[in-house]
C-alpha cells in the first residue's frame, strides 16, 4: 500500500527522501484503507515500511483500524521512495517548463532515466546508523529496484513462503519497482503503472510466490 496524501503530493512537488507529513486528507485515506483491509479479514504477521514518516504514520493508522497494533514493524531505507536528486522540493509543473514535458516524463516514469543529481550528499542520522553515511545523489527507478528487491528476497519472501501474511506500506515509485518484479513487467511497460495514495493492493500468491489473484481495495 502507498501512503496517504502527503504535503508534497498536495503541492505537486517532488519528494523522494525528503521527510514530509500527511495532510488531513492523507490521514483520512489511511484510516479508510485500514477499514477496507479489516473487511478482508486478513491477519498479518509482520509490517514493513520505509524510514519516512508519511509511510510510517500511514502504517500506524492502518494497524489502528485492523486492531493489529501489536505486530512487529521493520522500518528500512530499502523501501524509501526513489531519490529525486536535485528535483526534490520543486513543483512538477514548473520543471516541465524548465526542462520540457518529454524530459520530465522520462525522469518520472521511465525505468532507467536518472534525474539531475544533488551537488553533494546529505547526512542523516537515521541512515548513518544503518551503514549509509549519506543519502544518494539521485536515483532512477532501476536503482531503486536494485536496492529494494534484495529486501523482498531476504525479509518478505521467506515469511510468505512460511504462510505468513505481510503488510508493506511504502511509496509510489518504490511500490512500482516491487510491482514490476512481482508481475514481471518489462522495462518499457512499467511506464504505464501508477499506484494511488491510500489504495491497498492485495496479492494472493501460490506456494512458489506466483500471483494467483490481485485486487485493489477501493
Amino acid at each position: 500500500m502507498r501512503h496517504g496524501e502527503s504535503l508534497a503530493n498536495r503541492d505537486n512537488e517532488y519528494t523522494g527522501w525528503t521527510d514530509v507529513s500527511l495532510t488531513d486528507k492523507g490521514v483520512q485515506q489511511a484510516i479508510s484503507a485500514g477499514k477496507l483491509i479489516k473487511e478482508t479479514g486478513i491477519e498479518f504477521s509482520h509490517v514493513h515500511t520505509s524510514m519516512l514518516q508519511r509511510a510510517i504514520v500511514t502504517a500506524d493508522l492502518v494497524l489502528d483500524q485492523i486492531n493489529q497494533n501489536w505486530l512487529p514493524i521493520t522500518k528500512t531505507w530499502r523501501l524509501n521512495e526513489r531519490h529525486y536528486g536535485a528535483l526534490r522540493g520543486l513543483n512538477k509543473d514548473k520543471t516541465r517548463v524548465m526542462y520540457g514535458v518529454e524530459q520530465v516524463a522520462k525522469w518520472r516514469r521511465s525505468f532507467d532515466a536518472v534525474p539531475p543529481l544533488l551537488d553533494q550528499p546529505e547526512y542523516d542520522r537515521r541512515y548513518a546508523q544503518n551503514g549509509i553515511l549519506s543519502e544518494p545523489l539521485g536515483e532512477s527507478l532501476h536503482m531503486a529496484y536494485d536496492r529494494l528487491i534484495p529486501y523482498w528476497t531476504s525479509h518478505v519472501a521467506p515469511e510468505l513462503l512460511d504462510g505468513k501474511n505481510q503488510l508493506i506500506v511504502a511509496h509510489g515509485s518504490s511500490l512500482r519497482a516491487l510491482i514490476k518484479y512481482l508481475e514481471s513487467i518489462s522495462d518499457a511497460g512499467i511506464d504505464g503503472v501508477e499506484v494511488e495514495n491510500g489504495e491497498p493492493i492485495v496479492y494472493e500468491l501460490d506456494q512458489y510466490l506466483n500471483i494467483v489473484s490481485k485486487s485493489i481495495l477501493k
